[in-house]
């Protein structure tokens, strides 16, 4: 009966057996109009907010006033919100930020905010000196050891100016290394889903307020890097399930490419896992633990520019990819082939003994593709004619007999 056939078994299979099994169960670039439209309305809005909102700049950006004391005091440690709560009854506003640092005794405060006046970092000193106490080497409160400075908006400028150069030769360095390696359609997809994982952890940013500092531009180029990896990764397995595709009748492009992703999925999921745990961690000790602002800072752009970036690679580059493959008239007529051989096929009620291929068989298609090299191996060698069977006896004239009647005399003619 058709219920016990065996294209019903995979239907069986859990979802983790066909992600580890990449039979090519999921169908991810048949589906890649939803995927256009998602990641289009997603960088939409991310584009609408750098518009609209903006950036949450830091005083490295903007320039501003910084404070540092030790965390111990006195009356006992002094925390980030009690620093806020003497900040705004003597300053008058709020400040940018109030972030610990270091653990145990070298465990400092580092409080940031707009630009003040001198009478307002005096004010500001006076006022933690005599409600929190803090204290020096030695265990006396002492007002020397609140340090203030004023931070130039100069040097982050100068920060993101490098970081846009570095962009821009990296962008070209691998639209270049694609080029070669892979091909004109690959690079151009690749750099689709480079784009987006840039403007996406960008506008995340400013939809949800997080302070830009150098070191979330940093972090920003450091992902590059893995969503280029994650991508290449995918495109070596189509370049490899495409390989003299053009000659065959079995798969189309599209359908090769998805397998691709399908047989990648698993790796790619692992190796995001991988490098989103050490992130985690970082947030973890870095924040949770230690309260570095810093380290918090990296590790959200990293966290968001992973996530983007695995996303891109599998659901945005290869469906883009095909696409463009597409346009070429090769692939286009290699793909009607394929809907005609598969007509014939269904139409072929009885009478044909070939069994059509199941596009999910990696050793069938492999099979396949060594009886199609043998077929055109075969029709390309010249017909010979068939050698007659000599009738007489052996004697003493044999090997003239045996040439004239067209029997092989057993020696090698070179």
């Amino acid at each position: 009966m058709s219920t016990t056939s065996t294209p019903s078994t995979p239907a069986k299979r859990g979802v983790f057996s066909r992600l580890y099994t990449g039979t090519g169960a999921f169908d991810v670039v048949g589906r890649r109009k939803v995927w256009y439209v998602a990641f289009g309305t997603l960088v939409l809005i991310c584009v609408l907010s750098m518009v609209i909102r903006g950036f949450n700049l830091g005083i490295d950006f903007t320039g501003g006033s910084q404070f540092q004391m030790p965390a111990a005091g006195a009356n006992g440690t002094i925390t980030t919100q009690q620093v806020e709560d003497v900040f705004r009854s003597s300053v008058g506003q709020e400040p940018s930020s109030a972030q610990s640092a270091g653990a145990g005794g070298s465990a400092t405060i580092l409080v940031r905010s707009e630009p003040l006046n001198p009478a307002q970092i005096a004010s500001f000193k006076d006022a933690v000196f005599h409600q929190l106490e803090p204290l020096d080497a030695s265990g006396q409160p002492s007002e020397q050891v609140i340090s203030d400075s004023a931070v130039s908006g100069t040097w982050g400028g100068e920060i993101t100016r490098q970081a846009l150069i570095a962009l821009a030769v990296f962008l070209v360095l691998v639209t270049i290394f694609l080029a070669f390696y892979f091909e004109r359609a690959m690079a151009i997809a690749a750099l689709v889903a480079l784009v987006h994982d840039v403007v996406v952890t960008a506008g995340i940013y400013s939809l949800i307020g997080f302070e830009v500092t150098p070191s979330t531009v940093i972090g920003l180029l450091t992902i590059l890097g893995f969503s280029l990896y994650d991508t290449v990764v995918v495109f070596d397995k189509v370049k490899e399930n495409t390989r003299g595709l053009l000659n065959l009748t079995r798969r189309t492009y599209g359908e090769q490419a998805n397998l691709a992703v399908n047989q990648t999925l698993m790796r790619s999921i692992n190796t995001s896992l991988i490098a989103v745990l050490p992130v985690i961690g970082l947030m973890v000790v870095g924040v949770g633990l230690l309260g570095v602002g810093t380290l918090a800072d990296l590790a959200l752009v990293q966290l968001v520019g992973i996530i983007a970036g695995a996303l891109s690679s599998l659901l945005l580059a290869t469906p883009l990819l095909v696409d463009l493959k597409m346009r070429d008239p090769r692939y286009r007529k290699q793909a009607e082939r394929v809907a005609a051989r598969r007509a014939r096929a269904a139409a072929a009620q009885s009478g044909d003994t070939e069994e059509d291929l199941d596009t999910a068989d990696d050793e069938a298609l492999a099979r396949e593709l060594r009886r199609e090299r043998a077929m055109a191996a075969a029709a390309s060698a010249p017909d010979r004619a068939r050698p007659g069977r000599p009738q007489g006896k052996a004697g003493q004239g044999r090997a003239d007999h045996n040439r004239a009647a067209g029997r092989p005399s057993g020696k090698r003619r070179r």
